[in-house]
């Protein structure tokens, strides 16, 4: 019988040298609940169309390997309000602009819709905690440095990376061999996300949840006209300046909800600019010494 490590790396197949890898090999863990009608109805009667996926049941990541790589890696969480994914500008374009810089970047389809379950993130930080460990077993293999790997999410994505960045909650699922898969993300961009402050009093982080001591080295950018996702940056910042942990805040007047790599012809296009030059000054598009 094969043994795990074995299935991992068998199974993973090369398109157009994107390389494309299943999470759960050995099989999906956990039941998933069905999806109300009030989902399905959000979702529509075709499910997918361009530029956004759903009923993703076997998750997976596709690798995009950097022309002139670096050594990093970030690991690509598109939004959708954990009913679809936004694949296109939250995703492949996102990873187009990673490549740019020399990462290397790993879009992940992670397990949707989730968003009728009593924690609608819970299935995909399974799936984000996973895909991090598969990323450093294979990291000598895609020229990665293991400690340099990074997650940047969008919306519902940023609050799946913030999920697996801040909670410290243990889990129980099949490990990847050689890795440790409790083990978070060096570094995280969180763009325009939500879900982590009190529903009644925004100056309070919602009940049971706080940025840990050792959060990762954070960017946050953010549109000013976005509803709550701003105070949500914000607070999420001014927790990071009180830990004295690494962080950068970026809130552009106008851009709204989901801009993306969308081009919009405003101020907030320059927001992958700034973020490449967050992770260069930290250290993390440079080679570990």
């Amino acid at each position: 019988m094969r043994t795990l490590l074995a299935a991992l790396f068998l199974v993973l197949h090369t398109v157009y040298g994107e390389t494309v890898v299943p999470l759960w090999p050995e099989g999906v863990p956990g039941t998933r609940v069905e999806p109300s009608k009030a989902t399905l109805d959000r979702i529509g009667p075709d499910g997918t169309r361009p530029g956004r996926e759903t009923f993703i049941q076997e998750p997976s990541i596709t690798v995009y390997p950097a022309p002139a790589p670096n050594g990093a890696a970030v690991i690509v969480c598109p939004g959708g309000g954990y009913w679809f994914l936004s694949t296109i500008n939250e995703g492949t374009g996102v990873c187009e602009w990673l490549n740019s810089i020399g990462v290397t970047a790993v879009l992940l389809r992670y397990r949707t819709p989730t968003a009728d379950e009593a924690l609608p993130h819970s299935f995909p930080v399974e799936d984000l905690q996973r895909a991090l460990g598969v990323v450093r077993a294979r990291a000598g293999d895609w020229k990665i440095d293991p400690k340099r790997v990074g997650v940047i999410g969008f919306s519902a994505g940023a609050n799946l990376v913030g999920h697996a960045s801040w909670d410290r909650t243990p889990r129980t699922f099949p490990q990847v061999p050689g890795t440790d898969t409790s083990r978070g993300p060096d570094f995280t961009l969180f763009v325009y996300g939500g879900g982590f402050l009190d529903r009644e009093d925004k100056t309070k982080f919602r009940e049971g949840f706080s940025v840990p001591a050792d959060a990762p080295p954070a960017f946050f950018v953010v549109a000013h006209n976005d509803n709550n996702s701003p105070v949500e940056c914000a607070r999420l910042y001014l927790e990071y300046k009180r830990l004295n942990l690494p962080a950068e805040l970026h809130v552009y007047s106008k851009g709204g909800h989901g801009f993306g790599t969308r081009q919009t012809k405003l101020p907030v296009d320059g927001w992958t600019k700034a973020a490449a030059e967050w992770m260069g000054a930290e250290g993390f598009l440079a080679p570990s010494k």
